[in-house]
């Protein structure tokens, strides 16, 4: 399941329109029979204009794009994901786990982070250990990423698009 697919140009022009959380927000009701909580939508909102933003400067015009997509027999979700071919014109997906956050602090477990999510500061995965969980198990579920002479390649990357990096930063 996806609340969202289509090509990269329609995506940043869903996006500039500031139409893509309510699209979401639409498929998010018709899949799960009620609405999204309002700071998801929101999340959806900023997130993703930052992240078409990025689309337009790269110029990639010509890619798919996936919005919150369900992993195979998991609830969990990716953020977004871009597809289309590399420079050698192979096959390639990237996953971009996307954060709003403006800071983090170091936790005491390893892969943690200790950040404000939900009105309070929590531990919670370090970004790129999210979005390597997420890749890991994609590249184990879905059989396009290993079967065939020429399986699509799998990346992945967090993308905080609200953050300023600081001397010693834990990230």
């Amino acid at each position: 399941m996806r609340l969202y697919a289509g090509m990269s140009v329609a995506f940043v022009e869903d996006t500039v329109r500031n139409q893509i959380a309510q699209k979401l927000s639409d498929a998010f009701f018709q899949y799960y029979g009620y609405p999204p909580a309002k700071s998801e939508v929101a999340a959806w909102g900023n997130s993703l204009r930052a992240m078409a933003q990025v689309v337009q400067f790269a110029k990639l015009d010509d890619h798919g794009v996936v919005v919150e997509y369900e992993l195979p027999s998991s609830s969990r979700r990716l953020d977004f994901m871009i597809c289309g071919r590399d420079a050698s014109s192979r096959d390639e997906a990237v996953i971009v786990e996307l954060k709003q956050w403006s800071e983090c602090k170091a936790a005491e477990a390893e892969g943690l982070v200790s950040t404000w999510v939900g009105g309070k500061n929590r531990e919670v995965a370090h970004p790129s250990v999210q979005v390597g969980q997420y890749q890991q198990y994609l590249a184990d579920t879905h059989s396009a990423f290993y079967e065939g002479n020429h399986p699509i390649q799998l990346g992945a990357c967090s993308y905080l698009h609200n953050y300023e990096i600081r001397p010693d930063d834990v990230l």
